[in-house]
């Protein structure tokens, strides 16, 4: 019988940042739109990157119906070594943990991921698991590759009929503007070599 094997591990996990779980407590209860939201969700991918906590990505997960927020998160790869820990998936994460369910559609009629630019292949595919009824971004997935050198992957070239096949309404460009100009501040500082570029190949 082979031995068994020792030391191997049995869990993980991530934990939102200092400065994040200190200003949860000070988000707005409710954003009742699309600007409001992404008026934080790009304030909040700002500070992740001048924190040195991770990439500049942050979303939010929120009932559609009353604007109620139900999770709030950042990119964390960077913290935590975990290549997954993108911002979509950390959030919708902590959303489906709360709630304690696999399917936010089940807890919600109505419930929309809010994240300053395009989900990479990675996070795509995460969002139509969720749940989630809706999605709005800002900055489009090639502005991201150009802007800060990121490889977002393969991203199905039907990924619109994709997501309207599954029933997810989707926004773009609520704040394009200045989630470009979050996501040149990230450029920036690869391109000075203070920040990584934290792609797999």
């Amino acid at each position: 019988m082979p031995a068994p094997h020792e030391g191997l591990p049995v869990s993980f996990g991530v934990r939102l940042p200092e400065w994040l779980r200190l200003q949860l407590d000070y988000l707005p209860r409710a954003l009742g739109s699309a600007e409001e939201r992404m008026d934080l969700v790009n304030a909040l991918a700002r500070r992740n990157v001048d924190e040195g906590t991770g990439g500049p990505f942050a979303a939010l997960v929120v009932d559609g119906d009353s604007g109620r927020v139900l999770a709030a998160g950042v990119n964390l790869v960077l913290g935590t070594g975990l290549s997954s820990a993108h911002a979509e998936v950390v959030t919708l994460s902590l959303a489906q943990s709360a709630l304690g369910t696999w399917n936010l559609g089940s807890a919600a009629p109505r419930v929309l991921l809010s994240v300053n630019a395009q989900p990479c292949a990675m996070c795509f595919g995460a969002l139509l698991w969720s749940g989630v009824r809706e999605l709005e971004f800002a900055a489009l997935g090639p502005d991201v590759e150009r802007l800060t050198g990121f490889d977002e992957g393969p991203v199905p070239a039907g990924w619109r009929d994709e997501l309207a096949a599954r029933g997810i309404e989707l926004r773009t460009g609520v704040r394009e503007p200045e989630a470009h100009e979050v996501l040149a501040h990230y450029g920036r500082l690869v391109a000075e070599g203070q920040l990584p570029l934290y792609n797999g190949r």
